[in-house]
């Protein structure tokens, strides 16, 4: 049988479970924003960020003597469970919520409270020996707790999302070594270009990735910028004179993140512009992610009928009505996610511009954006690597027969025969179906077997050099 505390705040009073370490706050926000339908323990690192930032607080109280030792060792303990990863199912308040995160700071304080009180051998709920607010929350507000938080969290994931893209990125490299050898036809307006080999066009695929990488890596930079101090707006009000600096110290010392204090707190609590760049850096990273998907099912279309360049490894069968039909599932999942991320940049952006005055209380919604778009893209570049990139193979001699029977290759004529010759060769191949060298080299001698073999050497092809007559 459930049995329950009653507990209260300045709007009247609640009935809480027993077994629950959140208090009334959280009880009010968990009926007021039925959003999402996902609460915020559904973020394990923003609870753990959340743990980092109230212990960095508690030390800095304890140490400037605004808060007894005994309180801090309370609040330090109830802390390090959060950061060791439990208590997250206690965290209920859905992510997407009004009051530019006051729910989620208030569901952190009530949890740590409880646990605090516990450790000092209390019940849940008799704040009179630990209070929420005016222990927990001591020296912060909502305006500087939470997007600390926020920060720390999104840095984590900044780390993981960059490792996954390094390693999709690597595994692109590594099948450009392998395909080094591998001669194709570069296409440009989907039409043949001049050739090229599949390894070249792999390396692209990770030099663009890397790039983001490096860019990724400098966001980190803004994004380690914290406000703790500020307090509601900037002022530090309630908070002790040397409080921010001791404060970011702890912070640093005990989440092992480069965090440094904001040189304005006043800017620094309305402007989420580390956010925006962040949000452009994830969507640059989804659009080259989505291109070179479109690519890969592109070069394995077919078998038949398409380019069928390369073959994606086999994951489903592909239709429930096409025999032995199968779909690149794969990169198409990865474009979808990627789709996914470049709305969710459109969401930071409005919820960046709605900031009015000394705060801007769109955050939560910042925060759900963030978070999903870097989980989402790790995923998906993870997925890309181990379920389609290792295994891909290439059509060699397909690949190569594609590009000796293209009109492309007349492209090589220029320098010997011009322009409007090499356009006349061009043509008669269109209209004939003969191949180039057929017209070039067996009916109009316009150059010599030994000229077409050096012109057309794999050699040359790959990086051509100046050939005149």
């Amino acid at each position: 049988m459930t049995t329950f505390r009653t507990e209260h705040d300045f709007l009247g009073e609640k009935q809480i479970p027993d077994d629950c370490y959140y208090g009334v706050q959280t009880i009010r926000a968990k009926e007021n924003f039925n959003i999402t339908g996902i609460p915020i323990g559904s973020e394990p690192l923003f609870i753990k960020a959340f743990g980092y930032v109230k212990k960095a607080a508690a030390l800095a109280n304890r140490d400037l003597g605004v808060l007894d030792p005994k309180k801090a060792e309370a609040i330090v303990y109830g802390c390090d469970r959060l950061i060791n990863g439990e208590f997250t199912d206690q965290f209920i308040s859905d992510l997407i919520q009004g009051g530019a995160g006051t729910s989620t700071n208030m569901n952190a304080n009530e949890v740590i409270a409880n646990l605090g009180l516990e450790y000092l051998g209390h019940k849940k709920g008799e704040y009179q020996f630990l209070h929420p607010n005016n222990d927990v929350n001591l020296s912060q507000s909502t305006n500087d707790a939470y997007p600390t938080a926020f920060r720390l969290a999104t840095y984590l994931k900044i780390e993981a999302f960059a490792d996954a893209l390094a390693q999709l990125q690597e595994a692109f490299y590594k099948k450009g070594k392998e395909f080094d050898n591998v001669l194709k036809m570069g296409r440009t307006q989907l039409q043949d270009a001049v050739p090229m080999t599949l390894g070249q066009e792999f390396n692209a695929f990770a030099t663009t990735l890397a790039e983001d990488v490096v860019r990724l890596r400098e966001s980190e930079k803004l994004i380690t910028e914290v406000n703790m101090g500020a307090t509601a707006i900037g002022t530090g009000v309630n908070a002790p004179e040397g409080y921010s600096n001791v404060c970011v110290k702890h912070l640093g010392e005990i989440s092992g993140i480069p965090v440094t204090l904001a040189t304005d707190l006043f800017e620094a609590t309305y402007d989420p512009g580390a956010f925006v760049e962040l949000s452009g850096i994830l969507k640059r990273s989804a659009i080259k992610l989505s291109k070179i998907c479109n690519d890969l099912r592109l070069l394995s279309s077919g078998p038949r009928c398409g380019f069928n360049e390369i073959n994606l490894p086999a994951m489903q069968p592909g239709s429930s009505i096409m025999p032995g039909k199968v779909n690149p599932v794969i990169p198409e999942v990865v474009n979808q996610t990627c789709y996914y991320v470049i709305g969710a940049d459109l969401t930071v952006t409005m919820a960046a511009e709605a900031g009015q005055l000394q705060l801007n209380v769109m955050e939560p919604v910042i925060s759900f954006a963030l978070f999903t778009s870097l989980e989402y893209m790790s995923r998906a570049c993870n997925t890309l690597k181990d379920k389609c990139v290792v295994g891909i193979t290439a059509n060699v001699e397909h690949a190569k027969n594609l590009v000796m029977q293209s009109i492309g290759i007349v492209t090589q004529l220029n320098p010997i025969l011009g322009y409007e010759t090499s356009a006349a060769v061009a043509k008669e191949a269109l209209k004939t179906g003969k191949s180039i060298y057929e017209i070039v080299v067996d009916e109009q001698k316009l150059i010599t077997k030994e000229k077409w073999d050096e012109i057309y050497s794999f050699e040359n092809l790959i990086h051509p050099k100046f050939i005149t007559a």
